[in-house]
């Protein structure tokens, strides 16, 4: 008897709390990478124009992206009074110099509140959905990681929204947690509990294709490389390297939605800082069809660089970072289970 639960074995020999203590750790690492290269790049937008009072920008820290509000005009914001910058590097030196090694992590804080929880529902139960589904899905056992990560995808950000909502509305308003309470019970009252869940559908149309074939990718790249390599488990270079991949795929694929969602949510997100009502349709496809009679075809592929340099390397980290913490678990399950077996035979 090995000890260990039929759901464990199923899953490399660790348990569901053991695999949502390295999405955790992954998480929390991921953030800490991340986040220094959007304060800068917000700090460049910032120099280049000014946010003024109630301008929104989108907030990332590898995991989640978030919507700031400004609420002080250009001198003081979120971020604090913007420098003269000559470029990223620049940028890093002078923020480090001039206020401090802590302000590369402005807002970590308040978003890791969410982000950490949402990483840990979405990988524990992608794992747990595909271990499943490769024992049921027999000769098409292979397509388990494109459908558990689609559905994971699901699941975690249907959590997610109600405090998405919840958090937006904190930001742009400055509201006490009672006003907030009475906000939202007033909302619901109005328009029902589906109001919680508004902004659901874009995140959904971007971020369940994006999961749906950045596991089902990263399980292939992995394989291969594992192959080439001639080992059958994946070392923390082989995992980077196919989150990295699967990650870069997947951000091209679904370019236009996330640029679709970036502009739905900012423009929500101006008009509840100045509680005006939307004056055109914010449904997906509207925007989108705005954004082509805008800028053309190419609009919806704007940003595609910058999304590919930030969602790449964040990818890489948390999936190695995850895959590493699997692995040590499962080392430590084995080695658990065997010393009884030695201590009897001595």
């Amino acid at each position: 008897m090995s000890g260990q639960s039929p759901a464990s074995s199923v899953n490399g020999g660790i348990t569901p709390l053991q695999q949502m203590v390295a999405s955790c750790s992954g998480a929390i690492l991921t953030s800490l990478f991340v986040t220094p290269l959007d304060v800068v790049k917000i700090r460049l937008q910032a120099q280049k124009n000014p946010f003024p009072k109630g301008k929104c920008f989108v907030y990332c820290n590898g995991l989640m992206d978030h919507i700031c509000v400004c609420e002080n005009g250009n001198s003081k914001a979120w971020y604090k009074a913007p420098g003269h910058f000559n470029g990223t590097l620049d940028a890093f030196v002078k923020i480090v110099r001039h206020e401090g090694i802590k302000s590369l992590w402005s807002g970590l804080p308040p978003t890791l509140v969410m982000a950490v929880p949402a990483t840990v529902i979405y990988f524990t139960c992608y794992d747990q959905l595909c271990a499943a589904l490769r024992l049921r899905m027999g000769d098409y056992a292979q397509e388990a990681p494109l459908v558990a990560g689609a559905v994971a995808r699901v699941g975690s950000a249907t959590v997610i929204s109600p405090l998405e909502l919840i958090r937006t509305k904190l930001q742009s308003q400055k509201q006490s947690y009672r006003e907030l309470i009475v906000c939202i019970r007033s909302a619901v009252e109005t328009e029902g509990w589906l109001s919680l869940w508004r902004g659901l559908g874009p995140t959904l149309l971007r971020d369940v294709p994006f999961s749906a074939m950045y596991w089902y990718n990263y399980e292939k790249t992995k394989g291969r490389l594992c192959e080439r390599y001639n080992t059958k488990e994946p070392t923390f270079t082989i995992t980077f390297i196919s989150g990295a991949v699967s990650g870069s795929i997947a951000s091209l694929v679904t370019l236009p939605f996330d640029v679709v969602k970036t502009r739905r949510q900012v423009e929500l997100g101006e008009l509840q800082a100045k509680n005006l009502s939307p004056e055109v349709s914010t449904y997906t496809f509207s925007v989108m069809s705005r954004i082509v009679a805008q800028d053309g075809i190419t609009g919806l592929f704007a940003g595609l660089l910058p999304r590919l340099i930030k969602v790449a390397p964040a990818c890489a980290i948390m999936i190695s970072t995850y895959e590493f913490g699997k692995a040590f678990f499962h080392k430590h399950n084995q080695e658990r289970t065997l010393r009884p077996l030695q201590t009897s035979n001595t």
